[in-house]
């Protein structure tokens, strides 16, 4: 008798179902099932991803790694599941793994798709990992170092996962820089300072714009110091951005660099694989800290009626999802 799971599917631009489908056969013992027991929804790629804005051009670079479906329609995406391995290898079963996998009940992947939580990470905070994952490469690829000036213009998920880490650095200055006053807790409870875009430190060393937005931009080239490094990490979609170029930006000798999780930077490619850099996070997630990021919690059944709101909400972190 074939299995049925439940996946959530992006049917249209800001509409959201649940499918009713077939488990795909296990393979030749090397794969795992895995019983959903929580999510995370990343708001920003998702919103662009549900708004039918993934550009043509960047659609194969853009697919979750278990994506099913294409861009912009039907299609499933999320890529952040933690759950329970009820059938597989052994050393799997009845363990919490953490999945690049899109918001479904029931799954099965390949075992080395399934990575085991790290002790002291409980599955309601693994949930971070995806993010994490790409807050640790935006690290690598910013080059903090101890006694730096850091500025993050964006207290979103990622922007606050970059300043927590760029916080825990020896002697490091950080401080996260949003529009919404209501983050400056937040950035006390990760370890951080604080301040509103008017309010921003100058001469940093190394800034990070996580805003999406052109208004952080031009925060993060006013925040940078002589020489400086910026990094680019927002994700405008298929939207075009003005970049202020002019003042003092060439006498600065500025640099704006991207950064994009798909492409581990060149520094640490030759040994470093996805792999050990989601690990590594998983590992990174052991601070309870972090708790302070989960911004709300809905159950799987109940995600179609309210994902779209989830999306729109400027308050939105890390929402969690529950699989009962």
């Amino acid at each position: 008798m074939t299995t049925q799971c439940r996946a959530l599917w992006l049917v249209g631009e800001g509409r959201a179902e649940m499918k009713a489908e077939p488990l795909p056969a296990a393979g030749d013992g090397g794969d795992v099932t895995v019983e959903s027991r929580f999510g995370a929804i990343s708001r920003g790629t998702e919103a662009l991803v549900a708004a039918g804005r993934v550009p043509e051009a960047e659609a194969d670079r853009m697919r979750a790694p278990l994506q099913e479906g294409d861009f912009p329609f039907p299609v499933k995406y999320g890529y952040a599941t933690v759950g329970r391995v009820t059938d597989g290898p052994e050393a799997l079963q009845g363990r919490d793994v953490f999945s690049l996998h899109p918001h479904q009940d029931l799954f099965r992947v390949s075992a080395d798709m399934a990575i085991p939580l790290p002790e002291g990470v409980p599955p309601e905070r693994a949930v971070l990992g995806a993010n994490m994952e790409t807050a640790l490469n935006v690290v690598w690829d910013a080059g903090i170092a101890p006694g730096d000036r850091v500025a993050v213009i964006g207290g979103g998920l990622v922007g606050a996962l970059v300043a927590t880490l760029a916080a825990r650095i020896p002697a490091s200055e950080t401080v996260l820089v949003d529009v919404n006053p209501d983050r400056a807790a937040i950035a006390a409870a990760l370890g951080c300072g604080f301040a509103l875009p008017d309010a921003a430190p100058c001469g940093c060393d190394i800034v990070i714009n996580a805003s999406a937005s052109e208004e952080g931009l031009a925060t993060a080239i006013a925040a940078a110091g002589f020489e400086a490094r910026i990094v680019e990490l927002s994700w405008y979609g298929d939207r075009s951005v003005t970049v202020p170029l002019g003042g003092a930006f060439h006498s600065q000798r500025l640099s704006i660099v991207g950064s994009q999780v798909g492409s581990i930077p060149p520094g640490r490619r030759a040994r470093w694989d996805n792999r050990r850099r989601l690990e590594t996070a998983l590992r990174l997630l052991a601070d309870p800290r972090l708790d302070a990021l989960i911004s709300g919690e809905t159950r799987f059944a109940d995600l179609p009626q309210h994902y779209a709101a989830i999306l729109s909400d400027p308050g939105t972190l890390c929402h969690r999802i529950r699989y009962d």
